[in-house]
C-alpha cells in the first residue's frame, strides 16, 4: 500500500545497530553479525511498521475517523494469529500492571481515603473521630 503523501525516506538506519544485532542474536546462535544483515533487517522492520500504520490509517478512514485506535491495528493483524496474540498478551500484561499499581494506591495518601486508611492503622475505628476539624455550617432545626 502506498503512503497517502509520499515523503523522502530517511537515509541510513532507522533503529540503532545494537538493537538490531541483539534481535538477530536472540534468534540466531551465530556469534557474529554481518553489517549487511543488520541493514536488511532494519529496512524490513521499517517497511513493516510503515505498511502496518498505513493499513491501520485506512481502517480508521473506513470508520470515518481521523485518529488511529488500537482496534485498527488489531484489525490489520487479524489474519496473523501470532502477532495478534502477542498484541493481546502485551495489553493483558499492561492491564495487570495497572491493576497492581492501583492496589498500592500511592496517590491516595494525601486524599481523604488515604487519611481514613491511616486512621485505621493508627487505632481509630469507624465512628470514632480523631482531632480533626469540627463540622461547619448551620445546625439542623429540631422539630418537636
Amino acid at each position: 500500500m502506498a503512503e497517502p503523501r509520499m515523503r523522502q525516506r530517511q537515509k541510513g538506519a532507522q533503529f540503532p545497530p545494537q538493537d538490531i544485532e541483539a534481535l538477530i542474536l536472540a534468534f540466531h546462535p551465530s556469534p557474529t553479525v554481518l553489517p549487511g544483515s543488520t541493514s536488511v533487517l532494519d529496512e524490513i522492520i521499517t517497511d513493516f511498521i510503515i505498511e502496518t500504520c498505513h493499513a491501520a490509517a485506512l481502517s480508521a478512514s473506513y470508520s470515518r475517523r481521523q485518529k488511529i485506535k488500537v482496534d485498527d491495528f488489531k484489525w490489520v493483524l487479524r489474519r496473523d494469529k501470532k502477532k495478534l496474540g502477542r498484541v493481546a498478551e502485551v495489553f493483558a500484561k499492561e492491564r495487570e500492571l495497572k491493576n497492581a499499581r492501583r492496589a498500592f494506591a500511592f496517590d491516595d495518601l494525601g486524599n481523604a481515603a488515604g487519611k481514613r486508611g491511616l486512621n485505621e492503622l493508627g487505632g481509630l475505628g469507624e465512628g470514632e473521630e480523631g482531632d480533626g476539624p469540627k463540622k461547619r455550617g448551620r445546625k439542623k432545626k429540631r422539630v418537636d
